[in-house]
């Protein structure tokens, strides 16, 4: 069992991919036994499943009766599950809520889908790129004149799904514990990225956001919030919304021009872009960290994966950690008197089935 707050949770997972494996890997670090099911069957590359980290692993074959009691025994015994197969198939397989809760009415049972249990595309396949086209929110990014650009699997799996789904879970597990009910929590990576845009439609409603892309202070169409190439062609970002922020960007970049003045001029961006970008590539984004990082510009360098783990910052904080010789993010938040930890590196299929059952007095 591991330390941090959720210490003392049991948690079963039911093994799938994308936002409920990381869901699972959050509350491990923060102390949570948390016991992943996998299917029977060939191994994975361990070391390098990093969402996989800090569980232990029982294999079962979920299409033998004899396992899906074992299952939900592991079940009765938790506080907690998550699963994200389409809906229905936890039901086929006899191990839906009814079941669970029946067993465990005290239980949490997260379930975690794209579209969610009900609506015209519960059904429907899909990934975090349909998702997140439904809100409006992939609409919203890229360049002007160009497609969406699709922000990795950010939004939907792990914005929208994962930490909704932890949330709620975490929600739902106080609910139970004051009142001894469980519950089903319905988790749509859509619902969550439209949850993650209220900002933005509140923005919108008050006439200071549109819908053309590349047109609105952060998206990338105002000068003094984007992204600019440096002359060796690595990138630096500036974010200098605030009056005394954009000030002193102006004076270390030593923009004269009177028309910077025009921060706020909607009608002055595109030129002013222009005019800054051609200052960014005066000089190697070494050179730019020299002048403005550390100060209150809101500027920084664009670092890749391969040179963020080695960034002063994220060293001072520990912020990237080695775990079986893989490089990976280290536990956040970070609590200061019951500090999470990674548990372990990511388990090998069933791995751990006796040592789980005998710790959970399941008869298998």
């Amino acid at each position: 069992m591991g330390k941090g707050p959720l210490s003392g949770l049991k948690i079963v997972e039911f093994a799938g991919i994308g936002p409920g494996p990381f869901c699972g890997m959050l509350l491990s670090d923060q102390g949570a036994d948390v016991i992943r099911i996998d299917r029977k069957g060939p191994g994975r590359d361990a070391p390098h499943d990093v969402p996989g980290r800090g569980r232990r692993s029982v294999a079962l074959d979920l299409k033998d009766p004899k396992d899906i009691e074992t299952a939900l025994q592991l079940i009765s015994k938790a506080d907690g599950l998550i699963e994200g197969f389409r809906p229905g198939v936890m039901e086929r397989l006899g191990l839906g809520p009814d079941v669970a809760l029946e067993r465990n009415p005290a239980l949490v049972y997260g379930r975690m889908t794209g579209w969610g249990q009900t609506g015209a595309l519960s059904h429907s396949a899909g990934h975090d790129i349909n998702y997140i086209s439904i809100t409006g929110g992939l609409h919203a990014m890229g360049r002007a004149g160009e497609p969406p650009a699709p922000p990795l699997n950010l939004v939907g799996d792990y914005g929208g799904g994962a930490l909704y789904l932890a949330f709620g879970l975490c929600a739902g597990l106080l609910h139970a514990k004051s009142t001894g009910e469980g519950q089903v929590i319905d988790v749509a990576m859509s619902d969550g990225a439209a949850s993650l845009l209220a900002m933005f439609y509140g923005m919108r409603s008050a006439g200071i956001w549109t819908d053309e892309r590349a047109n609105n202070m952060l998206d990338g169409g105002a000068h003094f919030y984007d992204t600019y190439a440096c002359s060796d062609g690595k990138f630096i970002s500036i974010g200098s919304i605030e009056p005394q922020f954009y000030a002193i960007l102006l004076e270390k970049a030593e923009l004269s021009d009177p028309q910077f003045q025009k921060q706020m001029d909607r009608a002055s961006w595109p030129e002013l872009k222009d005019k800054i970008a051609a200052v960014f590539k005066t000089k190697t984004r070494d050179e730019w960290c020299e002048i403005m990082e550390g100060t209150d510009i809101c500027f920084a360098p664009v670092l890749s994966m391969e040179e963020a783990p080695n960034y002063k910052h994220n060293v001072d904080r520990g912020t990237f950690q080695t775990v079986s010789g893989v490089v990976q993010p280290g536990v956040a938040p970070r609590f200061l008197k019951t500090p999470g930890e990674i548990q372990g590196p990511p388990p090998k299929i069933g791995e751990h089935t006796d040592e789980v059952l005998k710790d959970w007095g399941v008869q298998s």
